[in-house]
């Protein structure tokens, strides 16, 4: 016996079944599909929000999606550094990690934040475990400016360790620091990392959350859907600028590495990953080919 009693026709839940529902060709279409999530962002700035994408994260898994996040932690590295007094040195308006500032970029990121990732999923009951690009020589860099320091590109991804996280359910969270070829360590652009990971992986979706709402034309609206023609055109003529361009350069390196297509989403949107995935309509500016 249960207390279930009947619904009237105006159940305040019909909703919520109408949704899920209607998400189903959406489930079905993700179904063993490899998405590769780049974190960072607002998605970061609160208890609450991390709450909310760990839930996302969990859903995705519990409906067959393979998750693999890569996640950034600027501000936090930032923060630290201050706290420990260690001085930063600028070139062209970029930071030079010498080899005191890439001890604390480490720790920052494979370790408060990264576990912080890790512990959000666990706690709305997934499972997941939290690496660099150094594990299993993930992410092997060169220097990518000697006088930036240890900065690092990656030139080769090594996923075989993702697969087998993937065959046992466990959810990677992946710090962006990568291993030399010497055993150095580079600290590697969060968004260029996640794009080379989605690459190697082949994966179905590359997901860049940022803190604006997706890519937007000349007359300042963000565009739902455009080719990678459109948007070397767009770049060419200067509608897209600034910060936009490395985020819509990384989109267009990991398709041409083999991912299927790419999204630039705005990461203060609630459940956004969600929205992009399993509606219609989707969220931010989807990046493929011609159909």
């Amino acid at each position: 016996m249960t207390d279930h009693a009947p619904q009237s026709l105006d159940n305040p839940f019909a909703a919520t079944a109408r949704t899920l529902s209607q998400a189903l060709p959406f489930f079905q279409r993700y179904n063993h599909a490899t998405v590769v999530i780049k974190l960072g962002g607002h998605a970061m700035g609160s208890d609450e929000a991390m709450r909310s994408f760990a839930r996302d994260i969990v859903l995705m898994s519990h409906v067959g999606v393979n998750p693999v996040i890569v996640h950034g932690g600027g501000p936090m590295i930032n923060a630290t550094l201050k706290a420990q007094g260690v001085e930063s040195e600028f070139v062209n308006g970029k930071r030079v990690t010498d080899a005191a500032t890439i001890e604390v970029v480490e720790m920052v990121l494979s370790g408060l934040v990264g576990k912080r990732i890790v512990q959000a999923i666990q706690a709305e009951g997934g499972t997941a475990v939290g690496i660099s690009g150094k594990d299993a020589r993930l992410m092997v860099c060169e220097q990518t400016d000697p006088a930036l320091g240890f900065v690092g590109t990656p030139v080769e991804c090594n996923p075989g360790f993702l697969e087998r996280l993937k065959d046992s359910k466990t959810i990677p969270v992946i710090a962006p620091i990568g291993t030399g070829r010497n055993g150095e360590t580079f600290n590697v652009n969060g968004d260029t990392a996640a794009g080379a990971i989605a690459a190697a992986l082949k994966a179905d979706r590359l997901l860049l959350l940022t803190d604006v709402a997706g890519v937007k034309g000349a007359d300042g609206e963000v565009i739902s859907e455009i080719t990678p023609e459109a948007i070397r055109e767009l770049t060419q003529d200067g509608t897209i600028a600034g910060g936009m361009i490395p985020k819509t350069e990384t989109a267009l390196d990991a398709m041409e590495g083999g991912v299927r297509a790419a999204v630039i989403l705005d990461g203060r949107v609630p459940n956004a990953c969600l929205l992009e995935l399993y509606t219609e309509a989707g969220a931010g500016t989807l990046i493929r080919g011609p159909r």
